[in-house]
């Protein structure tokens, strides 16, 4: 039986070539990995298919509750295919964006998947390339089909990179068709947590909700937020969705990136506030693709994203298709342990809570308990749930103690592992209060999470 490692802060990996065996991926879970993400951006559904089938088996064999979260593509625009390797582009040149087929591989065009780029796009606009390393502006659009744009700053341009328009209003639904179909397939695995990309406003997480209710999917919705509109809308969409995630690597592309760091945090703060998880991901190890080591400004950057309150760090091609997966989720835990070692990542004193919210008594009594822990020092706070609430409401005050979640739907004790400081067990045996205590203290005693002489909080509902 594998015991992980249990930090307050959770990790989430993605899942690939490198790391979709079960030997990995039970040795990356032994490490503390708690969410396993697929990223239907890549992969045929065979592959994520069989890739939870053993998360499935490893939580069967082991008696874990690690979650599987579904990444939609989202109205991603990338350029099309290359006749050769990668085309080089310098400082003034001029290129044509075309969503003509026949135009293609034409010299000097580039293929783009957004047929209604031409129509978007206005005169002086920029167009990013490969996550920005290419910048372009348009000169011109015929509003059908051709775009005239002049490079400001060149390099090699590589096939199906993806592309960011940071000034212009696209009319790309956030469900494309793609994303319909994924869905389809995706309701069929019951998921834990769906991703919707590129969010703008609250009405994209209602349409999902909608259609995931049709399909009598009870997954977690979690809001990718990669575009200046999202930041716009920002409380509407934490309002909306079950969770966050801030997904730095377009959103750094489409905002000023001196704003990132403030908005980071800005987002994590709020999201403290509505008691709904977040997640910082995107490049937070990305020098360990290649490399057994993490740079200083990565070590820095995932302890200041634990400093800040994070739910959870997301690893993406560090572990999907990078040379060290198991190492680099070892890395993580370290620098999680080192920081929340410490008491600063402790005691939100500044969450609120409204006395206008119809679950006030709820929440009030959530947060007294996390106080009275501070109080007491004492090492958890048990909880019994149904729907998964007492471990999100506790859990927004960042106490000290452990939170222990029993519950007797497995699918929510899944879900909790999303979920900061918390851990969910499965409990069935409900006859009162008084044994139902007595009995999930037993079980936390057997498990070596507490000892004797241990002050423990329970709550019921």
């Amino acid at each position: 039986m594998i015991q992980p490692i249990f930090n307050r802060t959770k990790l989430i990996a993605t899942i690939g070539p490198s790391s979709s065996d079960k030997e990995t991926l039970l040795k990356m879970i032994a490490e503390g990995l708690d969410v396993c993400r697929l990223n239907f951006s890549h992969g045929e559904y065979e592959q994520h298919q069989k890739v939870v089938e053993v998360i499935k088996e490893i939580n069967r064999e082991n008696g874990l509750n690690i979650a599987t979260l579904f990444d939609l593509q989202g109205p991603k625009i990338r350029i099309g295919t290359l006749t050769q390797e990668f085309i080089e582009i310098k400082r003034g040149d001029e290129l044509f964006f075309t969503t003509n087929k026949q135009l293609e591989h034409q010299e000097n065009y580039l293929f783009i998947t957004y047929k209604n780029f031409a129509k978007d796009v206005a005169s002086d606009d920029k167009i990013l390339l490969d996550d920005g390393k290419i910048i372009m502006k348009v000169v011109e659009s015929n509003g059908e089909d051709l775009v005239k744009a002049v490079v400001l700053h060149g390099d090699r341009i590589y096939p199906k990179k993806g592309v960011n328009l940071p000034n212009t209003e696209i009319s790309l639904p956030c469900l494309t068709e793609k994303d319909l179909a994924d869905l389809d397939f995706i309701v069929t695995q019951y998921p834990d947590c769906i991703a919707l990309s590129f969010v703008r406003k609250a009405s994209d997480i209602d349409e999902l909700r909608a259609i995931l209710e049709s399909k009598n999917s009870n997954s977690k919705i979690i809001a990718k937020i990669e575009k200046p509109q999202a930041l716009e809308n920002i409380d509407e969409i934490i309002a909306a969705t079950d969770a966050v995630m801030i997904a730095r690597g377009d959103l750094g592309v489409e905002v000023p990136m001196e704003e990132l760091p403030l908005t980071q945090k800005a987002i994590v703060k709020k999201c403290l506030q509505q008691a709904k998880p977040v997640i910082i991901a995107t490049q937070i190890m990305e020098s360990m693709v290649s490399s057994p080591q993490p740079t200083r400004a990565e070590i820095n950057d995932a302890a200041n994203a634990v400093l800040d309150g994070a739910d959870a760090l997301m690893l993406s091609g560090e572990t999907s298709v990078g040379k060290f997966p198991i190492h680099v989720i070892r890395t993580m835990q370290r620098i999680i342990k080192k920081v929340e070692d410490s008491s600063t990542i402790f005691s939100k004193g500044d969450v609120q809570i409204s006395k206008a919210s119809p679950t006030y008594i709820s929440d009030a009594l959530c947060k007294h308990a996390a106080r009275l822990s501070e109080e007491t020092n004492a090492k958890a706070i048990v909880g019994m749930t149904v729907s998964g609430y007492t471990a999100f409401q506790i859990s927004r005050h960042r106490p000290k103690a452990f939170i222990f979640v029993f519950s007797q739907e497995k699918k929510i004790l899944s879900q909790i592992s999303l979920v900061w400081g918390a851990r969910g067990y499965q409990y069935n045996n409900y006859e009162s209060t008084d044994r139902t205590m007595d009995d999930v203290n037993a079980m936390l005693k057997n498990r070596g999470l507490v000892e004797k002489g241990d002050l423990v909080i329970n709550t019921a509902s």
